[in-house]
């Protein structure tokens, strides 16, 4: 496994530039492996709900998870409030860098994912392929 460090700037778009990255880097299969940050604007799909929530104010992070590739990526993120509320979902564009993201990305360059749709309830789900040998 190798890794990539960035750090996210204040009005930058979270998911906008995760998903930069992984196309810059041709990412085929990655990892999130830690951030800490903070947002302005956090919109995200809760757990089966259609379409996004949005909420506006300032928010931690304290965790965003999930797997990365140019063929798809699947990540979730958590945020809490100034009370300590907390709340996470499926991470949209819309989640707009208050002060910081500091986050750290593997790499599994012997691996490739895909995604495939799963008939069980029609989600595009993760498939995960070795790479040949060159």
């Amino acid at each position: 496994m190798h890794t990539y460090s960035i750090r996210l700037k204040p009005g930058q778009d979270l998911k906008q530039e995760l998903d930069a990255l992984v196309k810059q880097k041709r990412i085929g299969a990655g990892v999130m492996l830690t951030c800490v940050g903070s947002l302005t604007d956090v919109t995200i799909r809760l757990a089966n709900q259609e379409g996004p929530t949005q909420w506006h104010g300032h928010f931690e992070i304290v965790s965003l998870v999930g797997t990365l590739s140019v063929n798809g990526s699947h990540v979730h993120v958590a945020v809490s409030d100034s009370t300590g509320r907390t709340v996470g979902g499926h991470l949209l564009e819309g989640c707009k860098i208050y002060t910081t993201a500091e986050i750290v990305i593997g790499v599994m360059p012997d691996l490739n994912y895909t995604r495939e749709t799963d008939p069980t309830f029609g989600y595009s789900e993760l498939v995960i392929q070795q790479k040949q040998r060159e």
